[in-house]
C-alpha cells in the first residue's frame, strides 16, 4: 500500500520506510517555533529541565508577535524574558519590534519552511506551512520546551482526506472563500485529527497567498494540518527566498485516504462564517444588511500583499461608512513597505482607515481592536468564537478581504458586486 504526502514525510523523519495512520512516532524536526505567549511557557520548562543548551540554534524561530507593540506590563516582561533566552542561547532566528511579522506570513516570507520538512509550532495556526509541501502543526508549550532540547517530537500518525477542487472561481471568490465553504460543508470537527490534503485544477491555479490561508485554516474544522503539492507555483515563491536544500514528496498512486471529499467551485459564491463559528458559513448575499462597527483586514490568515492589494482596490476613490472602524494589519514589515511603495496605504488611510504595524493584535482579543459589548466586526481573521475579539457579547463574521472591504464601505455586510 503507497502513502500519501503527509505519511512520507513523517516516515522520512524517524527514518522509516513506511508510517501507517494511528502509528506513534518520534520525528526530527526541521524547525521549532514559539510566540510571546507561548514561548515563555517553554522557556520555564526548559530552565527547569538543567539543560543548558538548545539543540539546534539555527532551528528555533522565536517571534514576538501577539501582544507586541506591548501592550502592558505583562506582555512587556514577557518579550524581555524571551529577548533575554534568545541572547543567551544565540538564537539566529529571533523576531522582535522593527524586523518581526505575524509569524504565520513571516516564516514562508523568511524562507524558513521548505517542502518535505517537519515543523512543529506552540500556536495551531502552525498549519499554514502546509501550502508549501511541508508538515507542520501547533503543539503545547511543553512540546515545544522538549523540542528545544531534543530536536524531536512525537507524532501519531493522522489519517488523510482529500479535497478536490474542480470548476471555474467566481468573481471575488478566494482561497478564503473556498475554506471558509469546506469548512462550513465538513464542520469543524470535520476532519479532526486528519491532514487535510488540498487537490484538484482549482488548487494548481490558485495562488500562493490563497494555499496558506486555505491551510491556515485547516485547524478550524479540527484537522492536524493541511497541506498542498509542492508545484511550479510553490517552488516561484520559494525562488530567493532560501539556498538550503528540500525534498518534494508526493502521494503514491494508491495511497489509502479517509476519505476523498469533492467540491465543485461553481456553486462557491463569497461567504461569510456568522457568530460563533467558522463553520456557520452563509453566502454574503443571505446576511446582507447585517450593521458592522468594525472591519478588521489583515492576521496570519489575509494580511499578505494580495489580500491588501484586494482591499485596496475597492476603497481606492472611496470613503469608509460613518460610524465603522477600519484597522489594517499587513503580515510582515516587507508586506508594509511593498504596500507603502505600491502606494495602498495612501488608499487606506485616505479612505478613512487606520494602519497598524503587523500585530496579532485584535485577533484574538488582544489589543489594537478589541470590541465591546454589543459590537459586531467583519475580519478576513480566522476564528470567531464567543469572544474572540472581545467582550463575549460582541459579534465576528470572518470573511475575505474584498467582503470586508466592501462591508466597510457600506456599513453592513455586502456583497463586492454591489459597491
Amino acid at each position: 500500500m503507497g502513502m500519501t504526502i503527509a505519511e512520507k514525510i513523517l516516515a522520512a523523519h524517524c527514518d522509516q520506510d513506511s508510517v501507517r495512520p494511528g502509528e506513534i512516532i518520534m520525528g526530527r524536526l526541521d524547525l521549532a517555533l514559539g510566540n510571546d505567549i507561548t514561548a515563555p511557557l517553554a522557556i520555564k520548562t526548559f530552565g527547569e529541565s538543567g539543560v543548558s543548551e538548545v539543540f539546534d540554534r539555527e532551528k528555533i524561530v522565536l517571534v514576538c508577535d501577539h501582544f507586541v507593540p506591548n501592550k502592558d506590563i505583562k506582555s512587556a516582561q514577557q518579550c524581555l524574558m524571551i529577548r533575554n533566552f534568545a541572547r543567551e542561547q544565540n538564537i539566529e532566528n529571533f523576531f522582535d519590534v522593527g524586523k518581526m511579522g505575524i509569524e504565520h506570513a513571516l516564516l514562508p516570507e523568511q524562507g524558513m519552511v521548505l517542502p518535505g520538512d517537519l515543523v512543529i509550532g506552540a500556536d495551531s495556526h502552525t498549519c499554514t506551512y502546509g501550502a508549501l509541501g511541508a508538515f507542520a502543526t501547533g503543539v503545547g508549550s511543553t512540546d515545544l520546551a522538549a523540542a528545544m532540547i531534543s530536536g524531536k517530537a512525537w507524532f501519531r500518525v493522522p489519517p488523510t482526506i482529500q479535497f478536490h477542487y474542480t470548476g471555474e472561481m467566481q468573481k471575488w471568490v478566494s482561497g478564503k472563500d473556498l475554506i471558509l465553504y469546506t469548512i462550513g460543508k465538513i464542520g469543524v470537527s470535520g476532519a479532526r485529527y486528519a491532514v487535510m490534503e488540498f487537490t484538484g485544477p482549482v488548487i494548481s491555479g490558485l495562488s500562493m497567498d490563497g494555499r496558506l490561508t486555505m491551510a491556515n485554516m485547516a485547524i478550524e474544522a479540527g484537522a492536524k494540518t493541511g497541506i498542498f503539492h509542492t508545484d511550479e507555483i510553490t517552488e516561484e515563491y520559494l525562488k530567493g527566498r532560501t539556498d538550503r536544500e528540500y525534498k518534494i514528496y508526493r502521494g503514491d498512486p494508491d495511497a489509502e485516504y479517509e476519505k476523498i471529499v469533492e467540491i465543485d467551485v461553481n456553486e462557491i459564491e463569497p461567504v461569510v462564517a456568522c457568530p460563533n463559528l467558522p463553520s456557520n458559513v452563509k453566502p454574503v448575499r443571505e446576511v446582507k444588511g447585517v450593521k458592522i462597527d468594525q472591519a478588521v483586514i489583515g492576521s496570519c490568515t489575509n494580511g499578505r500583499i494580495e489580500d491588501l492589494r484586494v482591499a485596496a482596490g475597492l476603497l481606492k476613490g472611496r470613503k469608509v461608512a460613518p460610524g465603522v472602524r477600519v484597522i489594517i494589519f499587513p503580515g510582515t514589515q516587507q508586506i508594509y513597505l511593498d504596500a507603502l511603495r505600491e502606494g495602498l496605504m495612501e488608499i487606506f488611510v485616505e479612505a478613512g482607515a487606520a494602519v497598524s504595524t503587523p500585530t496579532c493584535g485584535p485577533c484574538l482579543g488582544g489589543h489594537m481592536g478589541i470590541l465591546a459589548e454589543g459590537e459586531r466586526a467583519v475580519a478576513t481573521t480566522n476564528r470567531n468564537f464567543t469572544g474572540r475579539m472581545g467582550h463575549v457579547e460582541s459579534e465576528v463574521y470572518l470573511a475575505s478581504p474584498a467582503v470586508a472591504a466592501a462591508s466597510a464601505l457600506t456599513g453592513e455586510l455586502t456583497h463586492p458586486d454591489d459597491i
